[in-house]
């Protein structure tokens, strides 16, 4: 017999009533109940209830050593449960293990968190005890899960015939639109290497190398601050990057791959049937107050700046006149019969959001009514009314101010709405592509041009966009694939010819002798033929969130840091000796408040 487990903890059936058996594990639990002591008995695979009775010599050394969460063999033969005992529940359940042999391979302190049963914990003591977390049933299968999931992408990447490579760890710093975290080099002084943001150059160098079809599951590290969904250091992503592709090509080869995904293990909820919906960037901001739009809320948003142009509303018609704003309206379905206390509420978030507060028009079969309406010329209600497409009953919100302010709080009171409402479809994943983002954007602190996404991305109209047109204007072969209003990815079409890539460096501040320093490596590679190639990274932690429906991103990751970006259970980021400092070359000059 082997000397820790014939069988595992998840192992045993009626069938193997009889049988003289070994398990080890964790005492999960322990009931006594006189001359019985029951312990549940925990591994990997599952739960065993084992019993010993008050007459079996062994009982008083089996007490003595049965703290919970403490590591024993025991040895005993396999009984079938009484009818009125059987634990349902469990696989095991129609079976217990009695006792013949026990031995403690290892003790358990007192617990800081307990493992069995569901009592909540605060977070910092959860990640600073993970490993007791993770044996905690629901966070155990989390991860089991995660596993799986991330085997499923991987065998439908390779059965289109994708090939795995694993690229640089330590490389240098790209501008991918978030700090580098950096690496001192002991052998260069003064030179730093920086973790990849993204396997961003390697796998485009991949392509030039005349590999057709790559992919790995990469580790990402940006030093950036944690959101909800957002883990800060590291994330994890199914990176691929592929040859002689249009961006129809990218979108016709991972859609299955996640199609097939969360219709694998997305519970019976339904996946948007593909081809997945292509949304322009401008019509997201316009419709959907969003560049990343949750398809799950019907509501859509409509520019009716027209409608209140030198009207003799004369707060939205001076802003528009002067200021040249923009009018967002955004319907409220049905909730022209809400009493007055809905709009108050709605009027009160909209003046903790920083707003002038949000005016409205309630449409009844006799007409209109509500502030706007009162100063608002006939014909211009009916134009609202026609371009919103709402009927009676129905009501609409109204949004003025600059585009770019007017559509993200449009967007806000879309989302405020639908949940108010509870408009929002249920028990469904809605995938779409946001297609044509803009090449560049302005920075708002130093008014330069900058650009707004990939930065190796290919411009629309290659050479002659970049030479001729406003760069604000300039769209990009640069797409995101969203879920639920999620953005699961970002990709583009890559630009693979080096003299279109100086000049759009150029266009964002970067001189040639700029961009020949920091991407010196990438251009010489393109100046020896390069294929047309693109690609895309959907984040697995999102992916796994989405999936499990857990709104906290540490919930779907083994051990993850808190939202200070600290490793509560390894302690880290940590001080380094002095010693080893001088070995790297570095001196610090820490803030006043670290000294």
């Amino acid at each position: 017999m082997h000397c820790y487990r014939t069988h595992n903890c998840g192992q045993l059936r009626s069938q193997n009533s009889g049988s003289m058996v070994r398990l080890s594990g964790w005492i999960h639990r322990k009931r006594d109940h006189g001359n019985l002591v029951f312990i549940d008995l925990r591994d990997h695979y599952g739960v065993t209830q084992c019993v010993i009775d008050i007459s079996n010599p062994i009982f008083e050394i089996l007490e003595t050593i049965s703290s919970v969460e403490s590591v024993i063999t025991l040895t005993g033969k396999v009984v079938n449960r009484s009818a009125d005992t059987i634990n349902t529940k469990l696989p095991t359940g129609e079976i217990e293990l009695q006792i013949l042999e026990a031995l403690q391979q290892s003790s358990a302190d007192i617990l800081p968190i307990q493992v069995a049963g569901e009592q909540e914990f605060p977070e910092n003591i959860r990640l600073r005890y993970r490993y007791l977390d993770l044996r905690r049933e629901k966070i155990h299968e989390t991860m089991l899960l995660r596993s799986k999931i991330i085997t499923s992408l991987r065998n439908r990447m390779i059965a289109q015939d994708f090939v795995e490579f694993q690229t640089p760890i330590l490389t240098t710093s790209s501008p991918e639109g978030a700090r580098d975290y950096l690496i001192p080099s002991r052998v260069h002084p003064g030179k730093f290497y920086a973790l990849p943001q993204a396997p961003q150059q390697f796998k485009q160098l991949l392509m030039i190398s005349g590999f057709d079809k790559y992919f790995q599951i990469a580790p990402c590290f940006r030093d950036e601050d944690g959101r909800s969904d957002r883990s800060p250091g590291e994330f994890y992503q199914l990176d691929f990057e592929m040859s002689f592709v249009t961006q129809e090509d990218v979108f016709d080869a991972i859609e299955p791959v996640l199609y097939g995904v969360f219709e694998e293990f997305g519970n019976n909820r339904k996946v948007t049937p593909m081809p997945f919906e292509r949304i322009t960037y401008d019509d997201a901001m316009l419709k959907f107050g969003s560049d990343k739009p949750d398809l799950r809320n019907p509501l859509l948003i409509s520019d009716v700046t027209k409608a209140f142009t030198d009207s003799s509303f004369s707060i939205f018609s001076k802003a528009i006149n002067i200021n040249k704003a923009v009018v967002r309206a955004i319907p409220a379905p049905g909730a022209g019969s809400l009493p007055r206390s809905f709009f108050d509420k709605l009027n009160e978030w909209a003046r903790e959001q920083g707003a002038g507060g949000l005016g409205y028009i309630i449409f009844t079969k006799d007409g209109s009514k509500g502030p706007i309406a009162k100063n608002l010329e006939e014909k211009r209600i009916a134009l609202i009314r026609e371009t919103t497409g709402v009927k009676d009953n129905d009501v609409v919100f109204f949004c003025c101010d600059k585009k770019q302010i007017a559509e993200k709080f449009a967007g806000f009171v879309r989302t405020r709405i639908c949940d108010e409402l509870d408009l929002l479809e249920k028990n469904i994943f809605k995938f779409c592509w946001i297609v044509d983002f803009p090449m560049y954007k302005r920075d708002e602190e130093t008014n330069k041009i900058i650009f707004s996404h990939n930065p190796f991305s290919m411009p629309q109209g290659g050479m002659n966009a970049l030479l001729e047109k406003d760069p604000l204007e300039i769209k990009a072969f640069q797409y995101d694939i969203i879920c639920n209003g999620v953005e699961l990815s970002s990709g583009a079409i890559r630009n693979h010819i080096p003299d279109i890539m100086i000049k759009a460096f150029e266009i964002a501040g970067y001189s040639s002798e700029d961009v020949e320093k920091r991407f010196g490596g990438m251009l010489n590679a393109l100046r020896y033929g390069a294929p047309p190639h693109g690609g895309s990274a959907p984040g697995i932690d999102r992916i796994v969130m989405l999936l499990l429906d857990e709104p906290n991103i540490r919930e779907v990751i083994l051990f993850p840091m808190n939202g200070q970006a600290q490793d509560l259970l390894m302690q880290s980021p940590c001080d380094i000796t002095p010693e080893r400092l001088r070995e790297l070359h570095i001196r610090l000059n820490l803030p006043k408040l670290y000294k």
